[in-house]
């Protein structure tokens, strides 16, 4: 028996097939799966958040779904090259707003930088997310706001925190205890070299984003409100609510660790910290990094449900 076939006894096979085909219900895939109402979907919105005759240039990360969502306010640090902004884009995807912006004087942003307006730029951004026409538009809820600083974004975190005890819970990321680095008291003969030792620390930082200033006129600021600017005046204002504190190999990690112990001694068993072994802008860990903001957030809104009850 011939098994070979020809060409020709092939052409039946493909007529019935393709007819088969034909006579096949049609199936529309993409009816069956409903898009997202467009109000819903996730998006970055842009906006200027007003700040004592200055408007703050800010973007929101706003997440998908109705909400009315927590929220982040990310704070970057001096100057603020590094932005930590693939940290917003994980938050948001855990269904949180993120708050990113420039304070006054840096990165194109009007008015004088200054660590005085740094943190009336942080409460001010914070009183913005507040207002109802912002946090119905954003999809967000004002109560539920927490701050999350790096370097000097962790000290502005800690000041508007302490001020502000509506604040959910504070994440400090190497925070800058500025009012720490001055010695207390500081001796009239010692002032002028550290006037000199800030100065180089903050032009070693860079200077070019920031207007209306100079590292001498910050190192003065720095000295002259160090005794209520220190972390350690605020711990009283802190110890009730959560805080996540990492640190990395720098030179900053002594004081957050230390913060850390006198909060715990004060009875705040909410305190949360990590030591992630590298730089300060932590270069080779950002994964890392978003893992334990990521699991820090995650108990935060767990802490909800569970006091909401069933």
């Amino acid at each position: 028996m011939d098994c070979k076939l020809q060409n020709r006894d092939l052409l039946p096979l493909v007529v019935a097939l393709a007819l088969l085909v034909w006579l096949l219900p049609v199936t529309d895939v993409h009816a069956q799966v409903a898009p997202p109402a467009p109000n819903d979907r996730a998006s970055m919105q842009t906006l200027q958040i007003p700040s004592h005759g200055s408007l703050l240039n800010a973007l929101v990360y706003v997440a998908a779904g109705s909400g009315p969502h927590p929220a982040v306010v990310l704070l970057h640090g001096f100057p603020g090259y590094e932005r930590n902004l693939d940290l917003a884009q994980d938050i948001r995807s855990a269904g949180w707003d993120v708050l990113f912006f420039d304070y006054r004087g840096s990165w194109g942003t009007p008015g004088v930088f200054s660590f005085t307006h740094s943190i009336e730029d942080t409460a001010a951004a914070v009183d913005y997310l507040r207002q109802a026409t912002v946090a119905k538009k954003l999809r967000l809820d004002g109560n539920r706001i927490v701050l999350i600083g790096h370097s000097m974004g962790g000290f502005l975190a800690v000041q508007t925190a302490a001020a502000d005890p509506a604040i959910m819970a504070i994440g400090l990321i190497s925070a800058a205890d500025l009012g720490g680095m001055v010695p207390e008291p500081l001796p009239s003969d010692r002032e002028s070299r550290v006037i000199q030792a800030l100065s180089s620390g903050y032009s070693s930082q860079g200077m070019a984003p920031l207007a209306g200033c100079t590292p001498e006129r910050l190192a003065r600021e720095t000295i002259a409100n160090a005794p209520r600017w220190s972390f350690n005046t605020k711990v009283n204002l802190l110890k009730n609510r959560p805080l996540l504190i990492v640190t990395s190999d720098d030179e900053f990690a002594p004081a957050c660790i230390a913060l850390a112990e006198t909060l715990r001694l004060q009875g705040d068993d909410r305190v949360v910290t990590v030591h992630i072994s590298t730089d300060h802008v932590y270069s080779d860990s950002r994964r890392v990094l978003s893992d334990v903001v990521m699991k820090w957030l995650g108990t935060l809104t767990s802490d909800e449900h569970r006091s909401a009850g069933p």
